[in-house]
């Protein structure tokens, strides 16, 4: 294993940090940065910021050399590693080689494998290469990517704002608004950095919600899907208003839609939609991550097919008994605890009088 010292973990953290700086707008690309380093001094440093533009090796090469500096034995510190392809941007190992960099500190492999086997390339060509400085941070910050490269769906998380007895709404439907502003400011900070937002054809009909990123500065909006099983959606629901959407039904539906609204029929086995078919075609569109803001059962759905990642809940304190709804409602009910769905809690923040907690679903106990 490579012993790394204190400057290799300030320049990889410092790659990390300018990453997030294309937190909106990398998609459908990765978020990635790049530190340049000579003799322990930075000298440049650069970040994605959008596909189709230069990756983050080309510009904090090209950083370097605009303050004249001479990159050759340099440190390229990058939070994945180079590609090696050409796609629409040539790749960054010639760059890299070009520029004449001695040492490349990857945070983690490429799991592309048309752009991958960057690490290969620059050691054939006498370049030191090494992995795993920071890994965890730079999965973290591309999980809805790999989860799409690897999986071939993008990275599922359900947003769900309730009170601590776990209810969403009233049994009459109301729910707005059960959190306070922090938190809904919160929740539109993790729409803006989704690629699309899922909805449900009743959540539609009873908060006819716009699913627009309004709380927060962001320069482009999440694609809105509605999964609509017998294509209902009214043609002058907000959601409908701007912006790109995707209608997901099972029958034909019977509505006409705006133009800028695309429709698409997934009739699975049991005559609803297929919803891990949806999937697939959301990541065939580049959709790295996506956020579920749903009702309980789109949430249960997708929770007992085994295609939630990761909850996104906002607690508010306070008790809405029954029988108010649920989070989830599953196909089925639960004849034992050994079939309960495990979570792994990652964080518990407070926002004003709520609580954020983010959760990972853990695979069933053998």
């Amino acid at each position: 294993m490579t012993a790394y010292n204190d400057r290799d973990r300030e320049c990889m953290l410092r790659a990390l940090h300018l990453a997030t700086r294309g937190f909106f707008t990398t998609t459908p690309n990765p978020r990635v940065g790049c530190v340049i380093a000579l003799d322990g001094r930075v000298i440049g440093e650069g970040w994605h910021e959008r596909a189709g533009g230069p990756h983050a090796e080309t510009i904090a090469l090209a950083a370097a050399r605009a303050s004249a500096e001479a990159t050759r034995g340099a440190t390229a510190y990058v939070t994945l590693e180079p590609c090696n392809h050409h796609g629409r941007t040539p790749p960054c190992t010639d760059a890299l080689l070009a520029a004449g960099i001695a040492r490349v500190v990857a945070a983690m492999r490429d799991p592309n494998p048309a752009a991958g086997r960057g690490g290969e390339r620059l050691r054939a060509a006498g370049v030191a290469v090494e992995f795993g400085l920071c890994e965890d941070e730079a999965h973290e910050l591309n999980l809805g990517w790999t989860r799409r490269i690897s999986g071939g769906r993008p990275w599922v998380r359900v947003k769900i704002a309730a009170s601590l007895d776990g209810k969403t709404a009233l049994d009459n439907g109301a729910s707005q608004w059960i959190t306070g502003a922090e938190a809904r400011a919160d929740g539109h900070r993790w729409r803006a950095r989704s690629c699309a937002i899922v909805t449900g054809i009743g959540t539609v009909l009873q908060d006819d919600p716009r699913l627009t990123v309004r709380e927060v500065e962001t320069s482009r909006q999440p694609l809105k899907v509605v999964v609509d099983r017998h294509g209902q959606l009214p043609a002058n629901a907000r959601v409908l208003e701007n912006g790109e959407v995707l209608v997901v039904s099972a029958d034909t539906p019977q509505v006409a839609w705006p133009e800028h609204a695309r429709h698409v029929q997934l009739r699975g086995p049991d005559g609803r939609v297929d919803l891990r078919a949806m999937l697939a075609l959301l990541a065939d569109r580049g959709v790295n991550e996506l956020q579920v803001e749903a009702g309980a059962k789109l949430n249960g759905a997708l929770l007992a097919a085994d295609l939630v990642d990761e909850l996104l809940v906002y607690l508010a304190p306070s008790l809405l008994g029954d029988p108010a709804r649920a989070m989830f409602a599953l196909p089925a009910p639960l004849s034992q605890l050994d079939a309960r769905v495990r979570l792994q809690i990652r964080d518990v923040t407070q926002l004003g009088d709520d609580w954020r907690i983010v959760a990972r679903v853990l695979p069933p106990a053998k």
